[in-house]
């Protein structure tokens, strides 16, 4: 049996950025993998078509940008290279034209304008109003909870962006915040499809706050991109890892996490042929339903929080449906900027319906769609004239019923999965008329092939458990929780399952390693206090 200081399970972007966090501290580092390849959701590859990447999972990356974790590892000296696309985001509306997110505020207001007097303006005094507390909002989210020192400054400002009605604003439920600010059908729909990135209804609070936060990030710092693709965001990542020391061992699924005395002390990987003994801490990058449901024993953990799992949610399943074209998308209306973002949705009531009726348990008739254009962000994506697309909507975990034609039964195998990928062309072929003649290569990923991807994937869902208000802050993963801490000392829950949740910017992976590295420092402290209490000689750390 081989020990380290800390034992990182799942080579994750939160993973990853926990093992880089713990060598910075100078501690000892294994990461261990179930897949043959660093990544989790952060992967890139070629199989759609071999002169095409696509990226597996995730793909722009707003959140990272604007990580003080990540930005400062200086990932660049490790090959880490941004792109932008032209414009950040874009969504077409009929009768209305396109709903542009341009990096310069100014080119969005006048677009705004254009199509509806004075919501410029008001996108403008929006935009002035996230300069003055944007900053200390990002840094309350991504801190552990409770986020003391940029709250403190959040509330500094407070009163110079309107104090309570600033805190009303934030919520407001998106559907009601776009129709309050704006007169036009733009920037409801921008601000509405950026909320559609979680699971929230777009009438309930929470809403608001996600698509403020997700507009505003691509208005400051747009939506950028890994050069060569997603995986070299994790790839740097790695990278990292093995330039301070650390050690990562893929194709190494750890299958139990070992409890003495209510400490956890070891894992074991590939049923027990290997233990691993880890000193000080395990960190644990992996759904908590999986954690608390398979890798720590029921018996080595608390009832309370055995009976508290079995209220934890998930967020409802994924398809993700990659095209390679061999040309640009043919956009019925062209777009004013090339966009790397698009939202497909005729309107924001329409979006409300879609994600409505994911919430009941209905696969949508019209699902409303994220996709994104690569090549046109990065053209190292495919060859020049050529575009690698993908589109992927939200469906539920359990299916009850199809709105649309009835064949889908939501059983997702290759016949659902197909039939869907075909729901969702036809989306693309009503704005972009010929789209299907441009594929020459398509792939359909359905929950359950997400899932086998990356384990943490539960069910094709990509954040961790629902975002809803219910199961954040202090109630993620359960009520009572919020930390990285978990009710087995030693053991630290450090993947979006934990507080602040979903999105690539390793919080999760970096509370995680904070907490473990205070909760050693204090051990040592009292270690060194019992020996001098003792009389005898001083016990060096």
């Amino acid at each position: 049996m081989s020990g380290y200081d800390a034992v990182v399970v799942g080579a994750g972007p939160n993973g990853l950025v926990a093992a880089n966090c713990l060598l910075d501290a100078g501690w000892s580092v294994l990461v261990l993998e179930a897949q043959p390849t660093v990544g989790g959701a952060v992967r890139s590859d070629r199989e759609v078509h071999p002169d095409f990447v696509h990226d597996t999972f995730s793909a722009f990356y707003p959140l990272a940008a604007v990580s003080p974790t990540i930005g400062g590892f200086g990932l660049e000296e490790h090959g880490l290279r941004w792109r932008h696309a032209p414009a950040v985001l874009g969504h077409y509306l009929p009768g209305t034209g396109w709903a542009t997110l341009h990096r310069d505020r100014e080119v969005t207001a006048s677009r705004m304008d254009a199509q509806h007097a004075g919501d410029g303006a008001a996108w403008l005094d929006l935009c002035a109003t996230w300069d003055r507390i944007g900053d200390q909002v990002v840094g309350a989210l991504l801190a552990p909870f409770p986020p003391v020192r940029a709250g403190v400054g959040a509330l500094a400002r407070l009163r110079s962006v309107g104090g309570l009605d600033f805190v009303r604003t934030m919520l407001t439920p998106v559907a009601d915040l776009g129709r309050l600010r704006f007169g036009g059908e733009g920037p409801r729909a921008l601000l509405a499809g950026n909320a559609g990135h979680a699971d929230i209804p777009l009438d309930a609070p929470g809403s608001g706050l996600m698509g403020l936060l997700m507009t505003m990030l691509g208005q400051t710092v747009g939506f950028p991109v890994p050069e060569g693709g997603a995986g070299e965001l994790t790839q740097a990542l790695a990278r990292r890892v093995l330039a301070l020391g650390g050690e990562i061992r893929c194709d190494a699924e750890v299958t139990s996490v070992v409890v003495r005395d209510g400490r956890a002390v070891a894992v074991e990987v590939d049923g027990g042929r290997d233990r691993i003994e880890a000193r000080h801490a395990v960190v644990a990058d992996v759904v908590a339903s999986k954690l608390y449901g398979g890798l720590v024993a029921p018996e080595d953990l608390p009832a309370r929080t055995v009976r508290a799992m079995r209220d934890f949610e998930m967020d409802p399943g994924t398809v993700k449906v990659d095209w390679a074209l061999d040309g640009p998308v043919p956009w019925a209306e062209e777009p004013p900027y090339g966009v790397g973002t698009v939202h497909v949705a005729d309107s924001v009531e329409q979006m409300s319906e879609a994600l409505h009726q994911v919430s009941s348990q209905t696969v949508p008739a019209h699902p409303f769609l994220l996709a994104g254009q690569m090549t046109t962000t990065d053209p190292t994506r495919s060859p020049a004239g050529t575009e690698s697309m993908w589109a992927y909507t939200h469906v539920p975990q359990q299916v009850r019923r199809d709105a649309g034609d009835g064949s889908i039964r939501g059983v997702w195998d290759a016949d659902d999965r197909e039939r869907f990928g075909d729901r969702v062309q036809d989306r693309m072929e009503r704005i972009a008329p010929g789209f299907g003649d441009r594929v020459v290569a398509r792939r359909v990923l359905g929950p359950r092939e997400l899932e086998a991807r990356d384990a943490n994937l539960a069910g094709g869902g990509v954040n961790g458990g629902t975002s809803q208000l219910h199961q954040q802050l202090v109630f993620r993963p359960v009520a009572g929780w919020g930390r990285a801490e978990t009710p087995v000392r030693g053991l630290y829950l450090g993947s979006a399952s934990a507080h602040p949740g979903g999105g690539v910017h390793g919080a999760p992976g970096s509370n995680a390693a904070r907490a473990a590295v205070a909760h050693r420092r204090v051990r040592r402290v009292l270690r060194v206090g019992r020996s001098g209490a003792g009389g005898g000689s001083t016990t060096h750390p």
